[in-house]
């Protein structure tokens, strides 16, 4: 029988053996913990979230499952023209005097997040920075007051054309800060009215709280100090600055079971262990190619635009065992931790009486063992019952429980008992709104077509494939084109625009490329007609057995078929060149509309230049498959149409 307590106080009790029982004590009389800020999704690094646009019966399912999770905070890429780990997002701002705040799909994305949670935060972070920026330079901050300058458009970009506020804005993804450049953006976003508007930073480590004690202009600059994957640990100085601390990315784990488990773990013990009120995850869904670097690493799945198909991962439920039953502006209690044998727990109240309590069993010793857990509670809910949610993962046999509503637990006196297992996760509450709800099955899965055209004519077809479902190196550069210079057949086209290299955050290619297809593709004939519109050095090319994307195609393998404005053609083992299985001339010159065409089968592949063939039997051993890829031999002017696919 639980002891009697004083009317403030809520004493649990956890039982791991028959006759040894440890306590574990909830009391508000000491005072109430950190606030709680809420948890979020990160649609960033790239075009992580693009294909989530495509089809509209599985756009609208999809979104209301994943904000059916009950989402506090979105926090997106501001686009910067360069590869940021699985694309690339358009800059509102390609050059010096250029804004287009309609560019890229974050703006979709915001505008039906908020529309499903009027509340929701909104946060921006730069990845990237398009060349113009540095002025040559490799830094966003060789000129600071341009950078917070652009930044700081963007901002006023969201709220004039799309009604849209950011509360939040980084400094540069995962990269030194400069204090001076943080002083700027403030003394920035304050001039202009942007005074609501809070920076975070830094986006990487913990650094930032030493150099914000030493020094006062930026300890005022910064309101919230962000850190990347902590490890649920935050350092002393962090907490020595008294500042609200956020994991303001975290999880990137494969979206299995198993990483359910994982981020079930990182929700409660961030703040237990690190005191860090908000957690964000990256990414927000996992829709690029699972191929690609981390793939998966999504609360859920939406990588097939073609098939509409999409996955409801375990994370997502996960999730909402927290963000159903908690909203930002509640506060913990002091009194939460680890449990003796593995495990956590945490209770938040929202001051008014009412009280939610998570606990997730993710790591416990006595892998075998039930344990009785046993509460007494008075002061924060008069109800006599409880809401129960539950989940459970079965890794062995794949049968996990998620999210599931049990009845609710009868609480006599202040006082009730629970049973908890291994890998599971529970929340109590007084709060009676969860719901699961219900929703049509997705379509089913299906490969990429084996054969598949575009000619990029958005008169037929708005929404093309290509546009929607290619994760490109550098998507942002391959834009819709009305050409109004050729009235023949090339009319509309896709252009590569960006003729600076950008400020970049990962190690990039020399060259743009956007690739598409299957990564299993092995046999395969690929044909684009291409301009070049650069004289020497310029070049445009089609690849196919692509080995590499995103943020390590700078590696990639394959076979490269390029031809070149100076009349020769070079086709290459490697994207950058240094493996060469075949090199000559080839007529080609600017200005001229060529067709290339690629064909690989085995170990061996040719190459044709307007119907004729170019070169032949050069030996491929690796890869042995891959994507299929067009792109320029530099940031140059280049056009491409009638694009074609077929795989044998």
């Amino acid at each position: 029988m639980a002891p009697r307590c004083l009317p403030s106080l809520l004493v649990f009790y956890l039982c791991f053996c028959r006759n040894r029982a440890d306590f574990y004590v909830f009391d508000d009389k000491i005072g109430l913990g950190r606030r709680f800020d809420g948890i979020g999704g990160l649609s960033g690094g790239g075009v992580t979230s693009l294909s989530l646009k495509m089809n509209k019966t599985r756009k609208a399912n999809c979104l209301e499952t994943y904000f059916g999770a009950s989402l506090h905070i979105l926090k997106v890429e501001i686009g910067g023209d360069a590869q940021t780990t699985d694309g690339t997002e358009a800059s509102h701002m390609h050059y010096e005097g250029d804004e287009n705040y309609f560019r890229g799909y974050e703006w979709w994305l915001m505008k039906e997040a908020k529309k499903r949670n009027p509340d929701i935060t909104f946060i921006g972070l730069p990845w990237a920075f398009p060349g113009w920026i540095g002025g040559g330079e490799s830094t966003p901050y060789h000129y600071p007051s341009i950078t917070a300058s652009y930044v700081v458009s963007w901002i006023i970009g969201a709220k004039q054309f799309h009604d849209l506020d950011i509360s939040y804005v980084g400094i540069w993804n995962e990269k030194d800060f400069d204090a001076k450049y943080i002083k700027i953006l403030r003394e920035t976003l304050d001039r202009v009215g942007l005074t609501d508007v809070g920076i975070i930073a830094a986006d990487g480590n913990w650094d930032i709280s030493t150099a914000m004690m030493l020094d006062p202009s930026l300890y005022g600059a910064v309101e919230i100090i962000g850190v990347h994957y902590p490890g649920t640990k935050t350092v002393q100085e962090a907490l020595w600055t008294q500042k609200t601390l956020w994991s303001s990315e975290d999880y990137s784990t494969f979206n299995d079971d198993v990483g359910g488990g994982c981020w079930a773990r990182i929700l409660n013990q961030n703040y237990i262990n690190g005191r860090m009120t908000s957690t964000i995850s990256w990414n927000l869904v996992a829709s690029y190619y699972q191929d690609l670097s981390f793939g998966r690493d999504g609360l859920m799945t939406a990588e097939q635009p073609w098939s509409g198909n999409y996955v409801v991962e375990s994370p997502i439920w996960i999730t909402a065992h927290t963000t159903q039953f908690a909203q930002p502006g509640w506060r913990y209690l002091q009194t939460v931790g680890n449990f003796t044998h593995g495990g956590s727990y945490v209770a938040l109240t929202d001051g008014k009486g009412n009280l939610t309590v998570i606990i997730e069993t993710m790591v416990i010793i006595k892998k075998k063992s039930n344990h009785i857990a046993s509460f007494f509670e008075r002061s924060f809910v008069s109800a006599q019952t409880l809401q129960m949610w539950y989940s459970k993962f079965d890794y062995a046999n794949s049968k996990s429980t998620l999210f599931k509503k049990l009845p609710p637990i009868k609480v006599t006196e202040g006082f009730f008992t629970l049973s908890i297992g291994v890998d599971e996760v529970y929340t109590l509450t007084s709060v009676t709104t969860g719901q699961k709800g219900t929703y049509p099955d997705p379509p089913s899965s299906t490969p990429f077509p084996k054969s598949y055209y575009d000619d990029f004519d958005v008169r037929k077809n708005p929404l093309p494939l290509m546009k929607l479902h290619t994760l490109l190196t550098r998507r942002v550069f391959l834009k819709y084109f009305q050409n109004l210079t050729d009235p023949g057949p090339h009319v509309f086209t896709l252009r590569q625009i960006i003729t600076q290299q950008p400020i970049a955050w990962a190690t990039d290619s020399d060259h743009t490329i956007s690739i598409i297809g299957d990564y299993s593709w092995a046999n395969l004939t690929v044909s684009c007609d291409v301009l070049i519109e650069t004289a020497n050095p310029g070049g445009a090319f089609v690849a196919a057995r692509v080995s590499r994307g995103g943020e390590s195609v700078r590696k990639a393998m394959g076979v490269f078929f390029f031809v070149m404005a100076n009349g020769t053609y070079k086709v290459t083992n490697d994207i950058g060149g240094k493996r060469v299985l075949a090199e000559g001339l080839s007529g080609t010159k600017a200005g001229v509309w060529y067709t290339l065409s690629l064909t690989v089968k085995g170990q061996f592949a040719f190459g044709m230049l307007n119907g004729r063939v170019l070169w032949k039997d050069a030996v491929v051993l690796n890869p042995k498959n891959g994507w299929a890829a067009i792109g320029t031999h530099s940031f140059e002017f280049g056009q491409f149409d009638n694009f074609k696919a077929v795989v044998e």
